[in-house]
């Protein structure tokens, strides 16, 4: 027992430092790999929910009065006609993941535009889909068809089309009367400015092989699953090296007192 005791003296008691900023380090590390594990189980979750929740019946936007719970992550059809002046384009918007491609991570916008429903005094924002961003001029915008007539619209019904980060107080800028860049979509802020009743949800169009100048490839939730797996085992593998440097370090640290002490007990006797 006089090994071991001598040993966990080297290691810890002599060391009280070393060890408590060891133990904080590699329980930041272990907390950092668990919350990585975290989030890709969360998506992994609300890709499972999305698609139970597409394959219930579609819904239909004209046919009454429909709230956010009910109508969240479900597939929507709506009838009416878009109000093209109001457009929004969302900037640094990642382009979507091309079906059987690769996502080359190009920046573009999201186009919002406003749909006036048939036969209802409500308005639905359809995210219309992704178009690439002019680098040489940020004022100049994608040039995309929509419809001026009445038109269909099958989606997905979603709370907002995501945020991105953003400097400042986040309030619309710019003529309302015409198409503008926004960087974050803020729908109640939108009907109050406009005096709009609409509906407390967006829709995002599902690709119908329109050649509009827009693309609607949409990612999947689960996009990123992999790179929060990569990520956790990354910490994972710090809080393990972490664990082996103090252990180390303090087995040399006792080593090289024994090995003093035996040459002191050696030079003692001598005498």
């Amino acid at each position: 027992m006089k090994p071991l005791n001598s040993l966990f003296s080297a290691l810890i008691k002599k060391r009280i430092v070393a060890t408590v900023s060891a133990l904080a380090v590699i329980a930041l590390e272990c907390a950092a790999g668990i919350w990585q594990l975290n989030r890709a189980n969360t998506k992994i979750t609300q890709a499972a929910n999305l698609v139970a929740r597409q394959q219930m019946p579609i819904l239909n936007a004209n046919a009454q009065i429909w709230t956010l719970e009910e109508a969240t992550q479900r597939r929507m059809i709506a009838r009416g006609q878009y109000i093209s002046e109001a457009a929004i384009w969302l900037d640094n918007r990642p382009k979507p993941i091309l079906v059987g491609g690769v996502n080359t991570s190009q920046s573009g916008f999201y186009l919002m535009v406003p749909l006036r429903l048939e036969h209802r005094d409500e308005i639905l924002w359809v995210n219309r889909g992704w178009a690439p961003r002019n680098n040489g001029n940020r004022e100049a915008l994608p040039p995309v068809k929509t419809p001026s007539g009445v038109v269909n619209v099958e989606g997905i019904v979603f709370s907002n089309p995501g945020r991105v980060y953003e400097l400042g107080d986040g309030k619309p800028s710019g003529d309302l009367t015409k198409p503008r860049i926004e960087q974050n979509f803020q729908l109640e802020i939108e009907g109050r400015l406009r005096g709009w009743n609409q509906t407390p949800f967006i829709l995002r169009e599902e690709d119908a092989g329109v050649e509009d100048g827009l693309l609607r490839a949409w990612s999947p939730l689960t996009t990123g699953v992999d790179r929060h797996y990569a990520y956790a085992f990354q910490w994972f593998a710090l809080a393990f090296c972490g664990f082996i440097f103090w252990l180390t370090t303090g087995v040399r640290q006792y080593w090289r007192r024994g090995a003093v002490n035996e040459v002191s007990c050696i030079l003692i006797k001598s005498y």
